[in-house]
């Protein structure tokens, strides 16, 4: 009997997606969105091979200019002004899937040990209409685009029956919704999942994305495909029209994918004011400048303030020294520094804000999630500027026991410089 029982409910599904495959209208929804699943996949592919490159092609780049430097530069102030240094941030695995930050901040800069304020904010001039909808990436295509093909698939599920003439007829078939309802969404839900999985799947194989990091990614993914598919069903089932039901389904869409978020990000950036960065690299450059007319004597004893194990180095004697000079760029530094700590503590609150904000809408956790996954939200790259902040500080250290002891450097010393290791 239980036998017979599981035959007939298999039955029902594999009648269920007979029927889809014979039908054309139906079919063609889940492969558009499979082919812009896969062109999303691809393109997400590309663009992270290509930073890669661009990563790997600077570093290579880096070794000559250091190479060409050492020849002459003797000077450890010479040294310390034209010798850059490369830092990065390394797109994860999963990045393809979620470029988030990695499209409009720098993951790959050339720093030198000046005032840094004016360096770690500089980034390639986008335009700024081109990057309002975000890069064509697979999270686009799931957040934006899939739910719309849920939506045309289930949202006459019963309307286009009634204008049929057969819902009243199909409602007093013995469990109906055991028979006919149930395996209608679960199959025309199982073609989407799988449209928007199998480009996935291939992507993180490419990429060699590891299985917990998969799994997880894969979950979001069914998570926002059965939650389109509950909604859809629960407004398909009211005994309205089917462009009423469209025009439902339509207005929840654009409330929970566009008008939710963008009303989080007023009230979020509303409720954390923040000091504006344009004006912390303008007081920082300022600063620097003005360092130049500074009495001398008056900036290394306000450096010494902070490096008392220099302070009883030579003075500063001659119209120029390079230690006067990179002691009043790191003054600049410190002239905008509880800004800037304002400026990151702020980025950090905002986004603590979002995180409890965005549990209004399933999608956007869905979204935050899956850009966290992959590395790409705001906090991960707060964490590669902490990083380059630290070599930064490094590389100050490394060039001041030069500068403050008049110690010329050889082409072995430059093999002793701090390397900038990206955070794992």
């Amino acid at each position: 009997m239980r036998a017979t029982s599981v035959r007939r409910l298999t039955g029902n599904w594999w009648r269920e997606l007979s029927y889809i495959v014979r039908s054309r209208d139906v079919l063609a929804a889940p492969l558009l969105l499979l082919i812009l699943a896969g062109t999303s996949v691809w393109s997400g592919l590309a663009e992270s091979d290509r930073q890669h490159h661009l990563i790997e092609q600077i570093r290579d780049q880096q070794s000559i200019e250091e190479r060409a430097v050492t020849r002459y530069a003797s000077d450890p102030g010479d040294a310390a002004y034209y010798t850059f240094h490369v830092v990065w941030n390394e797109p994860s695995p999963l990045a393809f899937a979620a470029m988030g930050q990695r499209d409009v901040a720098p993951f790959v800069m050339r720093i030198r040990a000046l005032a840094l304020e004016g360096q770690i904010h500089d980034s390639e001039t986008a335009n700024p209409v081109l990057t309002l909808t975000g890069s064509f990436d697979f999270l686009f295509v799931l957040i934006y685009l899939a739910p719309l093909v849920i939506i045309a698939l289930l949202h006459d599920l019963m309307s286009g029956e009634r204008s049929a003439g057969r819902l009243l007829l199909l409602q007093t078939t013995p469990f109906v919704w055991r028979r006919l309802w149930l395996p209608r969404i679960g199959i025309r839900l199982l073609l989407v999942l799988f449209a928007m999985v199998l480009p996935l799947f291939i992507g993180m194989y490419v990429n060699g994305v590891d299985l917990r990091t998969a799994a997880l990614a894969i979950v979001l993914v069914a998570a926002l495909v059965a939650f389109w598919g509950l909604v859809s069903t629960l407004v398909a089932i009211q005994p309205w029209r089917a462009s009423a039901h469209a025009a439902a389904l339509a207005a929840i869409w654009f409330a929970l994918t566009i008008l939710v978020p963008a009303t989080t990000s007023h009230v979020v950036n509303a409720s954390v004011p923040l000091p504006s960065g344009a004006q912390i690299v303008r007081d920082n450059r300022e600063a620097v400048h003005d360092g130049w007319d500074l009495d001398k004597a008056e900036t290394m004893a306000r450096f010494f303030e902070h490096y008392p194990e220099w302070a009883n180095t030579a003075p500063v004697t001659t119209p120029f020294s390079w230690k006067w000079y990179f002691a009043f760029q790191h003054l600049g530094d410190l002239h905008v520094e509880s800004d800037s700590q304002a400026y990151t503590d702020g980025i950090a609150a905002r986004e603590r804000l979002a995180t409890h904000l965005s549990w209004v809408s399933l999608p956007v956790v869905i979204q935050r999630t899956l850009l966290a996954l992959a590395r790409t939200d705001t906090l991960s790259h707060q964490v590669f500027q902490r990083d380059v902040r630290a070599y930064h500080a490094q590389l100050r250290l490394f060039y001041y026991t030069y500068l403050f002891t008049n110690k010329s450097m050889s082409p072995d010393d430059f093999s002793r410089a701090p390397r900038f290791q990206p955070a794992s």
